[in-house]
């Protein structure tokens, strides 16, 4: 008989392939890291088409496909607690000021692309096309919350500023079309590294 904790997720991730099952101390090893990498994405842009693409959104994508739905949304989460604290963290070594500024819905959205990545990991789906397919969907639903703080959510949590009054066109113009290539880019991207690296994994293991 194996001893196992009734709300421990039986996952495909990349970490349990490769490190096996998760303990306490391996979970809280694997959040910290991925603070780190979020951090360390979150400053580096690459010259892109029409605007330059920072990688924090790669990240997070990749810390879901990686640790699963429920490690990979808690990471996110600790992130952002970090920035709230006073951590220069977020993109352009911004802190949790950042949460009253008009790009915070997306990062409230972060936790949930997070977390719909790893879903999918979680359940086994680890071909190039499939995940593709999962990655791009959610990248297009970090859009929700991204365009409904400007356009309303905002003013209804008491903040006072000219974003907050634009219309609905201006901020599609604004905060979607110049970033849809890039994250198409991203979301392909992540997907086809986790792909590889699943496929590499398990025929180590063969």
């Amino acid at each position: 008989m194996t001893d196992s904790h009734p709300d421990e997720e039986d996952d495909m991730t990349l970490t349990t392939m490769a490190l096996g099952r998760m303990t306490l101390l391996k979970q809280a090893g694997l959040v910290l890291g991925g603070t780190a990498v979020l951090a360390i994405a979150s400053q580096v842009s690459v010259p892109f088409f029409p605007v330059p693409m920072t990688l924090q959104t790669l990240a997070v994508l990749m810390v879901g496909l990686t640790l699963g739905a429920r490690l990979g949304a808690i990471t996110v989460l600790v992130w952002l607690g970090q920035a709230m604290l006073g951590a220069p963290v977020l993109a352009n070594f911004a802190n949790g000021a950042a949460f009253a500024g008009p790009t915070a819905g997306f990062l409230v959205g972060f936790v949930g692309l997070a977390f719909l990545a790893g879903l999918a990991t979680d359940r086994g789906i680890t071909g190039p096309v499939k995940l593709s397919l999962v990655t791009l969907a959610a990248s297009a639903l970090l859009y929700v919350p991204g365009l409904a703080w400007p356009l309303g959510v905002a003013q209804v949590a008491g903040i006072d500023a000219g974003w907050t009054t634009l219309d609905f066109g201006t901020v599609v113009q604004g905060f979607m079309a110049p970033f849809l290539i890039g994250d198409a880019v991203k979301a392909i991207l992540a997907a086809l590294i986790v792909a590889g690296a699943a496929n590499a994994l398990r025929n180590r293991q063969a």
